[in-house]
């Protein structure tokens, strides 16, 4: 009896230590990048609210060099897209695939089996929730939020 209870004891305590170590994949669009300067929004504050739990921030390349050509521009967009593109240096991965649209990389990279897609465009948070991925999008003013499938 008391094997039974060390052996759940232990078993109870891998499972604690493998859900500790698990890691929570968020792919973020070029407006979730820009939405510190758009929208006011804390969006690295708000997925680490949101989440709880440690992530693995990607973006496809498809994203960084959008981000790049927009911050290439003048005005407001260009100085948006130059913060996203700084955030995106310092705290994301970037992935390659095969596709080269920005909307279409994601879509790619939601299917390869992410947890989460950041964006707050409308028709491509559609077709991720078509496939079944939980997409996070602005709520109210300066609040991210998630919409399951």
């Amino acid at each position: 009896m008391t094997v039974n209870a060390r052996n759940r004891t232990d078993a109870d305590a891998t499972e604690t230590a493998d859900a500790a170590d698990a890691t929570t994949t968020v792919v973020l669009d070029t407006n979730a990048l820009m939405m510190p300067v758009e929208l006011d929004v804390r969006v690295f504050e708000e997925l680490d609210r949101l989440l709880a739990a440690r992530t693995d921030l990607v973006i496809p390349t498809a994203v960084a060099e959008e981000l790049t050509k927009l911050s290439a521009g003048a005005g407001a967009e260009a100085v948006a897209a130059s913060v996203g593109s700084d955030l995106a240096t310092d705290r994301c991965r970037a992935v390659d695939t095969e596709a080269t649209y920005a909307d279409d990389a994601i879509v790619e990279l939601a299917e390869r089996g992410c947890d989460f897609v950041v964006t707050n465009d409308k028709p491509l948070r559609n077709r991720l929730l078509e496939r079944g991925v939980r997409v996070i999008g602005i709520r109210g003013r300066d609040k991210l939020d998630i919409t399951e499938p």
